[in-house]
């Protein structure tokens, strides 16, 4: 095994990014499929994703500058990340490449009305650890943002933010796909970012349960702030002691949502990275969040810092 070394330094990254890499093998389909049944696809691609790399790609693109800690395949969807991350300006020091695993794969459905179904194998991801994030101790204790998704180890994670957090960092987590999650983690995120059905899973509560009970569970439980992704209607934060605080959705022309959650993540992180105030932040990553929708694929609609603030200075469309 061996560690790309070829990028630009990542030693003062302001947004480190704890990555989980698939290639995204897209099928379009008219609705979802019933169990053992067959549908013709409309159209497939293959596309960049991983939570992971999907959100460093979102804040690079925010003009954060951006590192990540992986583990990949050495093989064409391997190069293929590789490829991704140097062409997005990202860091890639930290990423390791083993020769006899394969890299993740997301087998994704969307259907005519842009939503989707997705299927994950992290392949390689999967063996990311806590010495992963020991060895990026210097990387760690340079960056302002560290984030990390559901799809990689939780121990890589926990040991990123607690070296982070050591040296000022703060500390965003997108709990996807939903797990539980232990208090130690929890007490070490600044920010949890969950979409309603995450939120009502990691609460432990039943489906018909309010936003604002789950997320006062998680506070309780050390999460510092809940910032609840809403789809279309926008997103709603939590913080303890404090109201919690809405903002809209965006009526945008939905080509698919693949990636909106993610391209949320690594606006908020790229913003607080800037110094942004979190209602501030938040602010960002939901017009950046609402950008995204409009292109194809995880990465596909994802903004420029500038277009993100081209649309909040436009007057809303009646």
């Amino acid at each position: 095994m061996t560690l790309d070394d070829t990028a630009a330094s990542g030693e003062h990254a302001d947004v480190v990014c704890v990555a989980s890499w698939n290639a995204d093998l897209i099928s379009r389909v008219a609705r979802p499929i019933e169990r053992g049944e067959t549908l013709m696809a409309s159209a497939f691609s293959i596309s960049p994703g991983g939570k992971g790399s999907n959100a460093a790609v979102a804040a690079a693109r925010q003009g954060a500058r951006v590192a990540l800690i992986a583990r990949i395949g050495q093989d064409d969807f391997g190069r293929m990340g590789l490829k991704l991350w140097r062409d997005e300006g990202i860091a890639t020091e930290q990423v390791e490449q083993v020769a006899d695993e394969p890299s993740g794969v997301a087998q994704i459905l969307v259907y005519d009305d842009g939503d989707n179904s997705i299927a994950v194998f992290p392949g390689a991801g999967a063996g990311l650890g806590a010495h992963h994030a020991e060895a990026a101790r210097l990387l760690l204790s340079h960056c302002r943002v560290v984030m990390a998704p559901c799809e990689v180890p939780l121990a890589v994670t926990e040991r990123a933010f607690a070296i982070a957090r050591e040296a000022g960092a703060k500390t965003v987590l997108n709990p996807a796909p939903a797990r539980p999650l232990p208090d130690a983690l929890l007490a070490l995120t600044d920010v949890l970012t969950p979409n309603e059905s995450e939120l009502l899973l990691l609460a432990g509560l039943d489906a018909g349960a309010s936003t604002d009970a789950a997320a006062q569970v998680l506070i309780a439980r050390g999460a510092a702030a809940v910032l609840v992704t809403l789809g279309g209607a926008g997103c709603r934060l939590y913080q303890a002691g404090q109201a919690p605080l809405s903002l809209p959705g965006r009526r945008m022309a939905v080509a698919d949502t693949i990636g909106a959650g993610d391209t949320f993540t690594g606006a908020l992180a790229a913003a607080l990275a800037r110094g942004e105030a979190l209602p501030a932040a938040m602010e960002l990553a939901n017009a950046a969040a609402a950008l995204s929708v409009t292109g194809h694929g995880a990465i596909g609609g994802m903004p420029s810092l500038a277009q993100v603030r081209a649309l909040l200075a436009a007057p809303e469309s009646e």
